[in-house]
């Protein structure tokens, strides 16, 4: 799919190119989702440059995200979708910037695309009078975004926090299953926490490159884009900061949901330990008057059977006595 949003009063409007647009027409945003081969081509020959695969997209190394060629200076992201849902993903998006043209390259739907190309054409939306204006506009909804789910996971992992810790009168079986499902949430949201570093750690790479891009070459940016840039990159930085911490207190309640886990395993192993102890020195009379011997002088003993009934109870309340007493019960 090709989006076409040409500037109209320093706004932006989506334009209809089924029947094509001449070459020396200006175009401020070329947003291609999933495009097909010849809304590639389209693209390609409008602005002279070759524009990046998918496979090319989700190269890792440095220098196959940020470089120039043609003119134009291509830069991959790392963007983050579906952060309401419980299986957030990653996907690569590309922004290529020549003249005052921007090229959005993606194979997925960040719902920040959507609530930008939403804004950007009202009355009163932001200013885009160029590609620039455009790209720097969709990173601010892009962290704006990011923003929201880290309050969201900092709210949440404060709800698991004083889950992990609250004071429980329920059985340990059942305790334990309650730590087992936390697992699974402090598992969940630390998935969420890592996508979104290395969405803000992309962010802040391509704003770095851009600027010093800018700054080598003939052209140089507005102060609204330098204020802009600023901006964006202060957000990224303090919202890595919020993520790390974060990430830190998810390996904290981790560490300490498994510590509970076993200290439960361990008391369940007491209790069976103890009731072995316990019913070991009855066992012991059982099995000696057990034994079928003729010169055992307590078998001709009339008072011989409540005896070791009573020797019986008597050895398994002492050790479970001492044992209450020295508060290992």
């Amino acid at each position: 799919m090709l989006r076409i949003y040409k500037s109209q009063n320093s706004h932006l409007a989506l334009v209809d190119h089924s029947a094509g647009f001449a070459a020396e027409e200006t175009v401020t945003w070329f947003d291609l989702f999933k495009p097909s081969a010849d809304e590639t081509r389209l693209v390609e020959g409008h602005l002279g440059i070759a524009i990046p695969t998918s496979d090319e997209m989700q190269e890792i190394e440095l220098s196959d995200r940020l470089y120039q060629e043609d003119g134009a200076e291509f830069m991959t992201i790392t963007a983050t979708a579906k952060l309401d849902s419980d299986q957030p993903g990653k996907a690569p998006v590309t922004f290529i910037l020549k003249g005052g043209s921007l090229v959005t390259v993606r194979h997925a739907d960040p719902k920040p695309f959507q609530l930008y190309a939403n804004r950007i054409q009202k009355p009163n939306g932001a200013v885009c009078e160029t590609g620039e204006l455009v790209m720097l506009g969709l990173l601010e909804s892009m962290i704006d975004r990011i923003a929201d789910a880290l309050e969201r996971a900092g709210d949440e992992v404060d709800a698991i926090s004083r889950e992990v810790f609250r004071k429980s009168h329920v059985s340990a079986t059942k305790k334990t299953r309650d730590l087992q499902s936390l697992i699974e949430q402090i598992g969940q949201k630390g998935d969420l926490l890592t996508t979104i570093r290395e969405s803000l750690v992309s962010i802040g790479r391509l704003v770095a490159y851009h600027v010093a891009a800018e700054g080598s070459g003939p052209r140089k940016a507005g102060k609204e884009s330098r204020q802009r840039i600023k901006l964006i990159q202060r957000d990224a930085t303090s919202l890595g900061d919020h993520a790390l911490f974060l990430s830190n207190k998810i390996n904290f309640l981790l560490d300490a949901t498994l510590g509970l886990i076993n200290l439960e395993q361990n008391q369940i192993i007491k209790i069976f330990s103890v009731a072995a102890v316990v019913f070991l020195p009855p066992t012991l009379v059982a099995s000696i008057y057990g034994m079928n011997f003729q010169a055992m002088p307590e078998l001709a003993w009339r008072l011989g059977y409540p005896y070791a009934l009573g020797m019986m109870v008597l050895s398994a309340l002492v050790p479970y006595l001492y044992f209450k007493r020295r508060g290992w019960l």
